[in-house]
């Protein structure tokens, strides 16, 4: 989901998501992953805990 609509969801919004607590999850920017990580449940807040970054291509800056 990129930024400009997350940025733009209201309290209480449902985001689906195809993973569970002990999926591992890529994180992209500008649709390169940048790091691993895993979904995060403490109560009814939910986060993604970066547990890996991912080494840069040489090729990009």
């Amino acid at each position: 989901m990129p930024i400009h609509q997350v940025m733009r969801l209201s309290r209480g919004a449902i985001i689906e998501l195809d993973v569970t607590e002990q999926d591992e999850v890529r994180i992209l920017a500008n649709n390169l992953p940048i790091a691993s990580g895993v979904v995060a449940v403490d109560g009814n807040r939910i986060a993604v805990e970066v547990k890996r970054m991912l080494p840069r291509a040489p090729d990009r800056r």
